[in-house]
């Protein structure tokens, strides 16, 4: 299912793209600002966090992708709920799925490096070593589809309008991180970055901003923060094709794509078309899947996976099954609490909810052994905290706990791990224990098996879902909390309904599923998901989380500058994080388990960090001519 992902300066879409040798070195001539004329600046066709670029300047083609991919044809797949807006950058309205997919941004990164960026939309960019400006030399070439070309005034412009229009939390980070942009020629803009933020990650951030078309947006009366079924004019490969409001979404091929013949494209925006299809519930997808109605699933749950895909197409080779490695970190999937709720203040009434989600039960009876529990905001890499503190960690940590931030007791204890349970339902063990933690934070149970608090008010949470699927996970819960005297209900409602209790400034929830993304090397993006300046005004923060022990740890992550530093600073923050139980963390798969109808080819070298079906996958016309033949597509 293609699920709306949220990057930092969208609601809700889901793009394409995924945001040293050959570097060179000059010092500023005499039309240099004299206070930086003696600083040597590189000159690079990329830029990487930590150490060099795997490409170098001369590269031909990524190594993960088929250069001589043929290109045509259509993929098509689905996705849950509706849409009512082709923005994605505002709160109102529903974006639809890759609405952003004809915008293109500066740099671009690669689906087998972690913290690299290559130049897309610049030629070079030149930086200081202290990274604190960057200037884009843009490539002349570039143009929109619309054939007007692309220069720095449509960068500032989309720059401008994102810092005054984008959504809060986006615009209340950017604002602390750049000084000023100039447009130093048609080709040529500068970012020069605030004094006192930490640099490292800045000239990526300004490179992965995207640009709009200035003559466009003024055109057609466009606002960023209002909703709209305009869509965006963009410089990428694809383009806006049609539309069914709420229903389809179909982008096309731009065959005059300035950009076609560029290293970092080869082999890659294979499809004449991408369409998506919408469907109100997932029972009804899947039966559209079968019937041939889209043609590709990135399968996301786990019994129809283990029972589902035995119907005739499957069984006449016409349709694909494959487990494909997954080497990404865990998606920090969990169960978030609404800490704006006075119930959920105190943390012994979290850990004691979290203790009623029996994760090894439900892996065994609900989703046949096919994941494995998530603990760390950063499971699956290097970066997950384990233990008690190394004593790089523990240098962090200890000045927080001097001012009283933190308790001593994370200089000693291990990482906060997810409870275990028995192989029955309602494991009578941590049922104990989470009566126990109540009754402590002051909600006994009375007469009648219900939790109230002095005010004589009863305990009750709220689980907001919109997922049918999600019933057989959520509804045991359900159960298990009635048995611990909570008043728990799994409520259920739309897509919509569902967009708009949790986005700012309604957060009308108690309980909800929630991508808790992270990076490997993180950058400001910590402060939409985890800073408390961003706590009431962001569509990433979803838990209201307010802790200056975060706060000054997520500095920490921002000012390393080498991996060493940067992965005890991560950790730390994991294990702080941890330690707040906002979040029951729920489960992660190291495999992409996808179905497609027997028409596609993919490269034989996979792609360590993505799928990439719409990227670098391409479409077979004999194969799918033997499909239309049989009829087993439309």
């Amino acid at each position: 299912m293609i699920r709306a992902a949220p990057l930092l300066f969208i609601r809700r879409s889901l793009g394409m793209r995924w945001f040293g040798t050959g570097l060179a070195v000059l010092v500023l001539g005499l039309g240099a600002p004299a206070a930086q004329a003696e600083k040597k600046v590189i000159v690079s066709h990329g830029i990487s966090t930590f150490g060099d670029l795997k490409y170098p300047a001369d590269f031909s083609h990524l190594d993960y992708v088929n250069p001589e991919a043929p290109k045509g044809g259509e993929i098509s797949e689905w996705t849950l709920g509706n849409f009512d807006s082709m923005n994605p950058f505002s709160v109102k309205g529903v974006g639809g799925v890759l609405s952003t997919i004809m915008l293109e941004s500066l740099l671009t990164g690669t689906s087998d490096e972690i913290g690299a960026s290559y130049c897309l939309l610049c030629e070079t960019l030149e930086y200081p070593e202290d990274r604190s400006w960057v200037i884009f030399n843009l490539r002349s070439e570039a143009k929109f589809s619309d054939g007007t070309p692309l220069t720095a005034e449509d960068v500032l412009f989309s720059y401008e309008t994102l810092l005054a229009k984008g959504l809060t939390d986006f615009r209340t980070v950017l604002s602390q991180q750049v000084e000023k942009v100039e447009v130093l020629d048609p080709h040529r803009i500068r970012f020069t970055f605030k004094p006192d933020f930490p640099k490292r990650d800045l000239p990526q951030l300004a490179g992965g901003l995207p640009v709009l078309s200035k003559a466009q947006y003024e055109r057609d009366g466009l606002d960023l923060a209002e909703s709209t079924l305009k869509p965006y004019i963009g410089s990428g490969p694809y383009m806006f094709d049609r539309m069914d409001v709420g229903r389809t979404l179909v982008y096309k091929r731009n065959p005059d794509y300035w950009g076609e013949a560029l290293p970092i494209n080869r082999g890659r925006n294979n499809f004449d078309r991408i369409r998506v299809e919408y469907f109100a519930d997932s029972t009804a997808a899947f039966e559209a899947f079968k019937s041939g109605v889209y043609t590709f699933r990135n399968e996301n749950f786990s019994k129809l996976w283990a029972t589902g895909y035995d119907f005739p197409a499957v069984q006449k080779g016409h349709v694909v099954k494959a487990e494909l490695p997954n080497g990404n970190k865990a998606t920090g999937q969990g169960f978030v609490f609404n800490l704006r709720r006075a119930t959920f203040a105190d943390p012994r009434v979290r850990e004691a909810i979290g203790l009623m989600f029996n994760y090894e039960w439900s892996n065994a009876t609900l989703f046949f052994g096919l994941y494995d529990r998530i603990n760390s905001f950063w499971e699956n890499s290097w970066l997950a905290a384990e233990g008690p503190p190394t004593p790089e960690e523990a240098a962090l940590l200890q000045p927080l706990v001097a001012e009283g931030l933190l308790p001593e007791t994370i200089l000693t204890k291990s990482a906060v791990m997810a409870p275990v349970s028995g192989e029955r339902q309602l494991d009578r063990r941590n049922l104990r224990a989470a009566s126990n933690l109540l009754d402590e934070a002051g909600w006994p149970v009375g007469e009648d098996g219900r939790r109230r608090n002095a005010k004589g008010e009863v305990l009750k949470v709220e689980l907001l879902n919109d997922d049918a699927n999600f019933d057989r996970i959520l509804n045991p819960l359900v159960e298990n909390l009635h048995a611990l005297g909570i008043d728990a209900v799994n409520k259920k409602v739309d897509p919509a309904q569902l967009e708009s209790r949790t986005r700012p400034p309604a957060y009308d929830f108690d309980l909800i599923t929630q991508q808790v993304r992270t990076d490997y090397f993180s950058d400001s993006s910590l402060k939409q998901y985890f800073g408390s300046e961003t706590a009431d005004v962001s569509a990433f923060n979803l838990a209201g989380l307010r802790s200056p022990a975060v706060d000054r740890l997520i500095v920490d992550v921002l000012a390393a500058q080498d991996k060493e530093a940067l992965t005890a600073a991560t950790r730390a923050l994991d294990r702080v994080l941890r330690a707040e139980r906002f979040w029951i963390p729920q489960w992660n798969k190291n495999t992409f388990t996808v179905a497609y109808y027997d028409m596609f080819d993919r490269p034989a070298t996979p792609a360590p960090y993505a799928l990439g079906e719409m990227d670098f996958w391409w479409y077979d016309e004999a194969k799918a001519a033997a499909l239309k033949a049989a009829g087993a597509i439309k």
